[in-house]
Order: C-alpha cells, then structure tokens, then sequence
C-alpha cells in the first residue's frame, strides 16, 4: 500500500516510517522539520518538506500521491506548553489536521491513522485506563486531539472515512538507528540519560509526596517500536471498519523506578534532587492495551523498564548529540 506519513521525521513518526519499510509498503514522509529531523527519514522513503498549514501544499501532495492510507503523527504536543499558550494548540493542531482530513476526503482517500493520546483523559476514575474511560482531556493539547477525533467520526458518517485512533502516554526507547531528539528535552528517560551522558547536572524529581509505592509520580512507558507495530495492526485492521485504541504497557512505573533502572544500565550514579510538585500531575496515569490485544493480537514486545531503557541508552551513548553528530 502506498501510505502518507505527516510528521514521519519526528520521535514516533520515523520508527512507524521504519516499521511501514519492513513491512513492504511504500511510503512518503511530509514533515516541515520544525519538531523532526530529516535524517531520522528512512533512506527508502520518499520525503517532501512541507507545512500542514498550506492548505494548498498538503492538497497537492495527497492529489500527487494518491495514497491509500494516512498515518497522521504531525502536531504540536508538549502539555504544559498547550496549558501556557492554548491557542497554539487550539488552532494549529486542529487547522492543520482539518487541512489534511479536508484533502484526503477531496481524493478519496477513505483510509486514516490518528496519532492521538490518552491525555484525553485528563484525571481518570480508573487505572488503568480503558476505551470507555470518559473523556475529560487534561490539556488543550488533549482537546485538540479530541475535536480530531470526532471529526474524523464525522467524517466516517458523511463520506464512508475508516479510521482508528490510537492513544497512549509515554512513548519511549528506541530503535537501534532512531531514538528521541527533542530541543527543548522535556521527556524523563531522555532526561536521565542526559544525566548519565554528562549533559546534565542532576535529574529533578517533582514531588515526592504522592500516594503511590515510592512517593513518586507512576507513568505508563511504551515502547516506541511497540506503538509503530500498533498503527500497522490498526491500518491492517480497518478493512474490518473504524476503531478506537488506547495503547499502554500493562504496568507503571514510577520516576524513581525509572532513575534507578537507568543507574543499573548505564553503570553512571545520576544524581536526584526533589522539586515541588507541577500544578496538574495525577499520581498515576497508566492506559490499557487489553482491547487492541483482544481484537488484534498485539502486544508490547519491550514491556520492561529495563529493556526500554536499554534500547534508550544504546541510541542516546552513540548518539550522545542526537541527530545533530
């Protein structure tokens, strides 16, 4: 199949670009660079710079292309960053994906993966978190993805549009030749590895009063490889009509957990220092994979703290600047 990846030079978007490769399908990567890097872009891909925002732009390469499928990563995604500026998240993650899902209705393009989140859910009644969880998003971030979501279930309803919409916390880890490369570096194993890495002093834990085993903040990781291999399950799975999953790794772990399986792999002491809390943190946030697992078959592969680090760590020493080396 002949799949359009928007934002497939980013973190998540290259491995599925990677994974999408492997698995025989042709692909073409539309990216404007500004959170991805184009040497992330698998050499197989073909890749076309461009913003979402040109309506006339993403309008011209869905005519060109004609693809089968869309797999839409690209978008503003930092929380707290959609808490201090709203409206960049409001607007541009909503125009830009309405310019998109306009253009593939425009050519008939009947097939689209959202790359959503579990922000969604903002704080949720229940852990971990299912399908049927409602939804109260946490963010702005978490509403733009929301008003995606249901106009893609518009879209279904007036013109026969399949989607799935996958959402998830925390990815993390990495393949062995894409890993995470984000400036500003706002992700905690990231962070920590920085720490190892000497590009750091020390790693800040925020709060450490939180009724959980260690006083610490429980996340929900998922590797990276592992979300990729999800959106081809779900892609696969829409000859079989619309679905919606939410993608998690079965467990928690807390942030003091993550720092010391990172002081194992690495061998480096990673200093620790305890901050005040982030308006906004829940305890534990950690989101449910048994529908997709039921439906699909699929699994996290790399459901170890462990194991994610270490593919996390194998990537960050030999990649200690990221892309830019």
């Amino acid at each position: 199949m002949r799949v359009l990846v928007t934002g497939g030079a980013g973190y998540v978007g290259s491995v599925a670009v990677e994974e999408l490769v492997r698995a025989g399908e042709e692909v073409l990567v539309f990216d404007n660079l500004s959170f991805g890097h184009r040497e992330a872009v698998h050499p197989v891909a073909e890749f076309v710079y461009g913003e979402l925002a040109d309506a006339q732009a993403i309008d011209g390469v869905v005519a060109n292309y004609k693809p089968d499928v869309i797999m839409h990563f690209a978008a503003r995604s930092l929380v707290g960053e959609s808490v201090s500026k709203p409206f960049l998240y409001l607007r541009d993650n909503v125009n830009c994906g309405s310019n998109l899902f306009e253009s593939a209705v425009a050519h008939g393009v009947d097939r689209i993966i959202l790359s959503s989140t579990a922000n969604l859910f903002g704080e949720p009644d229940r852990i971990p978190i299912s399908e049927d969880e409602p939804i109260r998003p946490g963010s702005p971030y978490g509403e733009s993805k929301y008003t995606l979501e249901r106009s893609l279930q518009w879209l279904e309803r007036m013109f026969g549009v399949r989607y799935a919409c996958l959402r998830y916390f925390n990815a993390s880890g990495a393949s062995p030749e894409r890993g995470e490369d984000h400036d500003p570096e706002t992700h905690l194993i990231p962070l920590v590895l920085q720490v190892a890495l000497g590009r750091r002093d020390h790693i800040t834990i925020f709060g450490d009063d939180y009724a959980t085993v260690d006083g610490t903040c429980v996340r929900d990781y998922i590797h990276v490889t592992d979300l990729a291999r999800a959106h081809i399950a779900a892609m696969r799975a829409l000859d079989h009509g619309s679905r919606t999953y939410n993608l998690g790794n079965g467990r928690g772990f807390s942030v003091r957990e993550v720092i010391e399986t990172a002081r194992e792999v690495t061998g480096h002491p990673i200093p620790a220092i305890v901050g005040p809390r982030r308006a906004g943190d829940p305890a534990v946030l950690v989101a449910s994979s048994d529908k997709i697992h039921r439906e699909q078959g699929w699994q996290p592969e790399f459901a170890d703290l462990r194991d994610i680090i270490e593919t996390a760590w194998h990537w960050h020493s030999t990649h200690p600047h990221g892309y830019r080396e």
